[in-house]
């Protein structure tokens, strides 16, 4: 029997905006709470799209490398308004929907992609950065278990999203039921 291996990464950098519009804060750790990330904006319900607000925000930091080495545009600085940089899961982070990750201490649900808009190339001063992030702009994540997050913490999946776990067990039952080779 095969088993699929684990996917990990890290956790290149963590960003807060204490309210909408601020600028971002880069920190060393930050506090993962069941409604979000602990001094962040959507938290305490002032993000400028609090309808559409996330508990928690990922994005790849290849992503990020990517619209830098397109367009020039360096966003390293947090400019780019979502919490969590993750290196080593590719710059779209697909493979991450509906799947658990341990995220330091915290485990997340990563549930919708979150598209950049309008209002994030006017706060980063950068004409071009919401089409540069277009299909790579991060993730929604829900809060499944708080706890804290730290840079350079490793980054888990835990279990796979309902349907790859779902096909790894078929294709596990599949094995079984097929006759050995014979030479």
């Amino acid at each position: 029997m095969t088993s699929e291996p684990e996917r990990a990464g890290t956790v290149e950098s963590l960003v807060t905006a204490p309210e909408g519009g601020a600028p971002p804060v880069l920190r060393d750790a930050v506090e993962v709470r069941p409604d979000g990330v602990e001094s962040d904006r959507y938290r305490r319900g002032d993000g400028h799209f609090q309808l559409d607000g996330c508990a928690v925000t990922l994005v790849a930091a290849e992503a990020l490398a990517a619209v830098r080495e397109e367009t020039g545009i360096d966003v390293r600085d947090g400019r780019h308004r979502r919490n969590v940089v993750v290196d080593g899961f590719g710059a779209e982070m697909d493979g991450l929907f509906d799947a658990t990750v341990a995220v330091g201490d915290a485990l997340l649900r990563p549930t919708r992609r979150r598209p950049p808009c309008a209002h994030v190339e006017e706060l980063a001063g950068e004409d071009g950065l919401a089409s540069a992030l277009r299909n790579r702009g991060g993730l929604c994540c829900d809060v499944v278990e708080p706890g804290r997050v730290a840079v350079d913490d490793a980054v888990r999946v835990r279990e796979a999203d309902p349907r790859s776990a779902g096909a790894a067990i078929a294709e596990r039952l599949a094995d079984r039921e097929r006759p050995p080779d014979r030479e």
